[in-house]
């Protein structure tokens, strides 16, 4: 191999390095390297044997079942939620639309993600929150206390006030706090804090944004969106068991991108001949 070869695959791959779907998506360092495609990723996610593996990520018009957009990224989490927010700008971008929801799994609930989509973009966050605030033990969850905006403060059940100083902690959060005196004498204690000197509610900086994900999951739009979601799994069911896209033939970031635009392609071509041959809806007559 000559040198002018092997140039361009090690500057493609030092490019991934710094990308937010590859080697910046996380922080954490890979068990393993593949020493043929190093941007690809160790992953055990189909309960079997681990491989390295590419995650295929589709933007995808649920009311008539086109891809509107593909993106490649490794198979983090982290990675995932990257690519989406590429998709909505690439298609803002490029095609001059955007979403009025987003449908999604819990995966891309994240208080960053769903305030990127409320706050920036202005797209209804039709997605679970990712939220660990429910206790299990039978002790009051932060869902049972009331939070004042205009105060910033909170409420507890027995009607006492949990201030905050206002810092924002490493986890991009902020604590309230109650006061000890008050937490010990009230009798609702061991229904909220039995084992600690006061209740303590920990809030994110984007937990408005999160609040109007939780507002919008109890509506019957919500209800529909994640009836729309089974068109996103059919298409990816048909992408392995139809297409038979289980291996990649092509490494890189660059290639595993070509093959998924070409798959992608390929299912809208095959939507668009099922479109194009429907008869158009007749008219009902009515008996007199």
């Amino acid at each position: 191999m000559t040198l002018q070869r092997l140039v361009g695959p090690v500057k493609e791959y030092l490019a991934t390095l710094d990308d937010a779907a590859f080697g910046a998506a996380s922080d954490v360092t890979p068990k393993f390297v593949s020493p043929c495609d190093p941007a690809a990723q160790w992953t055990g996610a189909m309960r079997g044997p681990a491989f390295f593996a590419y995650a295929d990520n589709y933007l995808i018009d649920v009311k008539f079942g086109i891809i509107v957009d593909v993106e490649a990224s490794r198979a983090i989490r982290q990675a995932e939620v990257g690519a989406a927010r590429t998709m909505i700008e690439r298609t803002e971008e490029c095609f001059g639309i955007k979403p009025e929801r987003l449908a999604a799994d819990t995966a891309y609930g994240s208080a960053a993600m769903l305030d990127w989509i409320v706050n920036e973009k202005g797209i209804a966050p039709h997605i679970p929150v990712i939220d660990k605030s429910k206790r299990e033990d039978g002790t009051f969850s932060r869902e049972d206390f009331t939070f004042d905006k205009a105060r910033d403060i909170y409420m507890c059940p027995a009607g006492r006030v949990l201030t905050t100083t206002g810092t924002v902690s490493t986890d991009h959060a902020m604590r309230y706090v109650a006061p000890v005196p008050v937490c010990r004498a009230c009798s609702l204690k061991p229904k909220c804090c039995p084992n600690m000197p006061a209740r303590r509610i920990v809030r994110d900086v984007n937990e408005d944004s999160r609040d109007v994900a939780r507002a919008l999951a109890k509506t019957e739009a919500f209800e529909q969106s994640c009836r729309d979601r089974k068109r996103v799994e059919m298409l990816f069911a048909h992408l392995k068991r139809i297409l038979r896209l289980g291996r990649l033939r092509l490494r890189g970031p660059r290639g595993v991108q070509d093959e998924f635009t070409l798959a992608a392609t390929a299912q809208n071509l095959r939507r668009l001949a099922k479109l194009v041959a429907r008869p158009p809806p007749q008219a009902t007559r009515c008996a007199a």
